[in-house]
């Protein structure tokens, strides 16, 4: 999906657990809502400070990928110079933005130019794939063996794409909430009640029947001109009609089938038929990636699919969207009689000829703590969520700080692979040409291409043929 002002992604089931009288009077007594400023962060455990006494005095460096709120960097920031306070290490930390669309690129000859920054925190789906085909990055089996002794197992979908023949080439560091989100009020207007599980079709439709352009309201609140949420949308409804960019294996391109193509023509049809231009925002086809961030939060929109940023958003800043929100998880297709959505995670990455590696994970270890991550997390509800299994229940902020954190936590633990009718898996094996043709913009081209009067059919099989100069490119030539 997209990262915005942030890191932007998917969803799943909604399992709304409400937090009723004795959540919400346990959170209280427990430090307050998200409302309330997080408390100091707590000390760094003594063992750490112990693995760090012979590195005193050294200094390295950290490249953050940007979050969606300053606040939330800010909390970060202070997580990070706790520890350094505490090891009497110098800790410098820097922000990238991982959709400027280069970052692989500039990174990759930050390590080969031995200057790259020690330790780094990249979405996992989209980025270590590339970095570890490229050879960028140090093995960190030994870093998440120990982790999974002391916080049982990481979530779910970082077992596919942080490993690499059976090592570990990142630690997951937070989950990443994705989610679907519905304005519940313009629905019970219309006497729809909310749902769980709705087909694209199902939801176009109902898209269309909230939308009131006279009263300045929207129902599909999605782009597909170049962003990350336009990409993760078009995938996702391409993956769930049984077509996908490669084989389960990640190294044959498979793209042009007769799903694919039977995805692109319905998705194709809601921005070119007249029947549904009353849903469609005025400017959608030029949005960027925050900009169904901005119509949502504004009030406009009756769908989004995003990282739980926008949810996070309305939350802290007391949008009246918020409590008018219902989340579900991503819509099913004719290949699917379930969501495939899978959300995300951010893992840290130790790079080739870091110069202070010992020290970058003990860092990592200190950051996936609830202590670490609770400020970062109350900054960013449901976006920054423990990705470790005892971390989440070792703050009571992770299950009774929103009625929303019980959905994402089933998306981070659910039993994977899921599966279609016609044999495709999810996740599908790590694949740098994957990830490199999802950073390359192809899919929302394509789309344009058909916005534009070209038969799916068409555009389907010219961007497949792009796919496999891109694989090619990748080292896995077709």
């Amino acid at each position: 999906m997209a990262m915005k002002e942030n890191p932007l992604w998917s969803r799943r089931e909604f399992l709304g657990m409400g937090v009723g009288v004795l959540g919400a009077a346990g959170l209280a007594a427990c430090g307050g809502t998200s409302d309330s400023p997080p408390k100091a962060q707590a000390e760094v455990p003594q063992e750490l400070v112990d693995a760090a006494s012979s590195m005193k005095g050294s200094a390295m460096g950290v490249l953050s990928q940007k979050l969606y709120s300053t606040a939330a960097n800010e909390q970060l920031d202070g997580s990070i110079k706790k520890f350094a306070d505490a090891t009497g290490t110098k800790i410098e930390n820097s922000l990238v933005q991982a959709d400027a669309g280069d970052v692989v690129a500039k990174i990759d000859a930050e390590v080969k130019g031995g200057v790259a920054r020690d330790l780094a925190f990249m979405t996992d789906s989209r980025f270590v794939a590339q970095f570890h085909s490229l050879g960028d990055l140090e093995d960190v089996t030994d870093v998440v063996t120990a982790l999974t002794a002391k916080y049982g197992e990481p979530c779910a979908e970082a077992k596919n794409f942080c490993v690499f023949d059976g090592k570990w080439y990142a630690i997951p560091y937070h989950f990443i909430g994705i989610g679907s989100f519905l304005r519940k009020d313009w629905m019970q207007e219309k006497g729809i009640a909310p749902k769980d599980v709705y087909t694209w079709a199902e939801l176009r439709d109902m898209c269309l029947e909230i939308s009131d352009p006279g009263k300045r309201r929207f129902g599909w609140g999605m782009t597909v001109n170049r962003s990350g949420d336009g990409n993760g949308m078009i995938e996702a409804l391409i993956n769930s009609y049984g077509g996908a960019i490669a084989t389960n294996d990640g190294k044959k391109v498979t793209f042009d089938s007769p799903e694919t193509v039977q995805a692109v023509t319905f998705l194709g049809d809601i921005y070119t038929n007249p029947k549904y231009k009353p849903m469609l925002p005025p400017g959608v086809a030029s949005w960027t990636d925050t900009s169904n961030n901005e119509n949502w939060l504004a009030g406009i929109l009756g769908y989004t699919r995003n990282s739980f940023s926008v949810y996070a958003d309305s939350k802290t800043k007391k949008n009246p969207v918020y409590p008018n929100t219902h989340v579900f998880s991503d819509c099913i297709g004719p290949a699917t009689d379930k969501s495939l959505l899978l959300g995300q995670s951010q893992g840290f990455v130790v790079f080739k000829g870091a110069k202070n590696p010992g020290l970058a994970k003990l860092l990592a270890q200190y950051l996936v703590s609830a202590p670490a991550l609770v400020g970062v997390a109350k900054e960013a509800p449901g976006l920054v969520m423990p990705a470790w299994e005892k971390v989440w229940d070792a703050d009571p902020y992770f299950t009774t700080g929103d009625p929303a954190f019980g959905m994402v936590r089933t998306l981070s633990q659910q039993p994977l692979p899921l599966s279609t009718k016609n044999g495709l898996t999810f996740p599908q094996k790590a694949s740098a040409g994957q990830q490199a043709v999802v950073a390359a913009y192809v899919l929302t081209d394509m789309m344009q291409q058909v916005v534009q009067g070209t038969a799916p059919a068409q555009a389907v099989k010219a961007a497949h043929a792009k796919m496999v100069q891109i694989f090619a490119q990748q080292g896995l030539p077709q």
